[in-house]
C-alpha cells in the first residue's frame, strides 16, 4: 500500500490562508457516522454549527473505517482536501506528517484545551507538539453489559469480575438453556471482544502487542492462552448464528432475555436508550472481566482532523467547527446522545447522562491514576490500519474457522503483521 506521502508526490499543499473579514464560516465534514445513534449524534453538531451561522455540509461514508481513508486519499490526490475528517489514532499522526493538516494552536491556547483534555490524548491530537485535531468524546471498550432477565433466570446474582467468573456465570447461562454471550460476527466486533480478554487477562501483553505492535508478544504463550479463552467463548458462550447476525438483532437479545451478556463499548448505551431500554431495569454494565483486580480502561476517542484550505470560508468554518466541538455544551449533547463521555475533563455528568457514563469518568479517572488506561486496537487507536487489518483478519478468521488451533492464531496474527513491515 502506497504512503500518504507518496500518494501526494506531485501534489502541491495547500497554503493555510489568512480569514477574510466577510468570511462566512461553512464546512463539509468527512465521517462515517451514516445511520443509528451515530448519525444521531453527528446531526448534533450540524445544528449547533448551524445556529452559530455556518453553512453545515456533511459527506457520510458507511461501514468500515477503510473506506473513509480511501475516499480521503482520493480526495487529497485530487487537490480537494476536505476542510474536516472523522479521524483517530496513528492516522492523525499519518496525515500530519505530510504538513496538510491546520493548526490549531491559536484556538486551543485561547480556551485552554490542554488543561482540560483527558492526558491519555494530548498526544494523538497534537502528534508533533501542535494541535490539529479536536477530540468529541471518550469511548470505553471493556464493558460487559447484561440482561437482567436472563441472568435472574439463570441465577446469575451479578456482573462477572473476573474470567473465571465469567466462564462459571456461562455454565449457569447454558445450563438454563440460554446463550451467554450475544455476539455477531464482524472483523471490528470479534476483535472487540478479543482485546477485551487480552487487557483483561494481562495488561502488559496488551501493550506489547497491540500498542507497540511487537510480534513476539503476539507469538507469546500469554497470547496463545487468550485466543483459548476466546475459543471457549466461541465454541461455548455464544451461538452458530454469529456470522449472520447484525448489530440489531445482538442487543435484541438481550432486551429479550434470550442471551446474558454482551462485550461491546459504550456506544451500547446509545443503542439500548433508542430501543427503550432502561439501566437497572432491562440491562446492567460493568467493567468487562480482568484478573488483576483494578479499575481499567480500553480508551476509543472520535476525533476531528482539519486540513489546510483556501477558501476563507473554510478557514472560518474550521475555528467555529473546532470552537464547537471543544465547548462543554457540545460534549454534553453529543456524548448523552452517543453514550461516550466527555473528552473535556471538567464536564458535570451529574444531571442528563446515564449511570453506565457515570461510571465510566469515575474508571476513567481510577485508570489514569493508577496507570492502567490503554488506547484501544480493535478502534484504531495504536497501530496503524495496515496493521491493524492484518491482526483483525486473522482474529475473525479464528472465530469463524473451528479447526483454527489458538497456536496456530497467534503465529498467524504475528505472521500477518511482518508481512505488512
Amino acid at each position: 500500500m502506497l504512503t500518504i506521502k507518496a500518494a501526494l508526490a506531485g501534489t502541491v499543499a495547500c497554503a493555510l490562508a489568512t480569514t477574510a473579514a466577510l468570511a462566512e464560516p461553512k464546512t463539509n465534514m468527512l465521517h462515517q457516522w451514516s445511520e443509528g445513534s451515530d448519525a444521531a449524534a453527528i446531526a448534533k453538531l450540524g445544528e449547533m454549527f448551524t445556529a452559530a451561522g455556518g453553512k453545515w455540509e456533511q459527506t457520510s461514508i458507511a461501514g468500515h473505517t477503510a473506506n473513509t481513508l480511501a475516499k480521503l486519499r482520493a480526495d487529497v490526490v485530487a487537490g480537494n482536501a476536505p476542510p474536516a475528517v472523522q479521524l483517530k489514532g496513528p492516522e492523525i499522526a499519518e496525515w500530519n506528517e505530510t504538513g496538510m493538516t491546520a493548526n490549531l494552536d491559536d484556538l486551543a491556547n485561547k480556551e485552554g484545551w490542554d488543561k482540560v483534555v483527558a492526558p491519555e490524548l494530548l498526544p494523538v491530537m497534537k502528534p508533533t507538539g501542535h494541535w490539529v485535531a479536536a477530540p468529541m468524546n471518550i469511548h470505553r471498550i471493556n464493558w460487559i453489559w447484561g440482561s437482567t432477565k436472563a441472568m435472574e433466570q439463570a441465577g446469575i446474582k451479578e456482573l462477572p469480575k473476573t474470567w473465571a467468573e465469567f466462564n462459571a456465570a456461562c455454565d449457569k447461562a447454558v445450563a438454563a438453556h440460554l446463550i451467554c454471550l450475544a455476539h455477531f460476527s464482524q472483523d471490528w466486533t470479534d476483535a472487540t471482544t478479543f482485546e477485551v480478554v487480552v487487557y483483561g487477562q494481562n495488561i502488559d501483553l496488551f501493550r506489547k502487542a497491540f500498542v507497540e505492535g511487537d510480534v513476539a508478544a503476539m507469538r507469546s504463550p500469554e497470547m496463545v492462552k487468550a485466543f483459548e479463552q476466546m475459543r471457549l467463548m466461541v465454541s461455548k458462550d455464544m451461538d452458530p448464528g454469529i456470522a449472520g447476525r447484525d448489530y440489531n438483532t445482538a442487543t435484541s437479545m438481550i432486551a429479550k432475555g434470550q442471551a446474558a451478556f454482551m462485550i461491546m463499548g459504550d456506544w451500547q448505551i446509545g443503542i439500548f436508550t433508542a430501543a427503550g431500554l432502561k439501566e437497572g431495569a432491562d440491562y446492567e454494565c460493568a467493567q468487562a472481566p480482568t484478573d488483576w483486580g483494578k479499575p481499567g480502561f480500553i480508551l476509543n476517542s472520535d476525533s476531528v482532523v482539519f486540513f489546510k484550505q483556501k477558501d476563507p470560508d473554510y478557514v472560518a468554518g474550521q475555528t467555529l467547527l473546532a470552537h464547537l466541538i471543544m465547548s462543554p455544551k457540545f460534549q454534553t449533547v453529543f456524548n448523552q446522545a452517543k453514550g461516550s463521555i466527555p473528552a473535556r475533563l471538567d464536564v458535570d455528568l451529574s444531571n442528563g447522562f446515564n449511570p453506565c457514563q457515570q461510571l465510566s469518568q469515575k474508571t476513567l479517572e481510577a485508570s489514569i491514576a493508577d496507570g492502567t488506561l490503554v488506547r484501544s486496537m480493535a478502534h484504531n487507536m495504536t497501530v496503524l490500519q495496515k496493521y491493524r487489518g492484518a491482526m483483525l483478519d486473522t482474529i475473525t478468521s479464528f472465530v469463524n474457522n473451528p479447526k483454527m488451533t489458538p497456536e496456530e492464531a497467534a503465529n498467524a496474527m504475528a505472521d500477518a503483521v511482518e508481512a505488512q513491515k
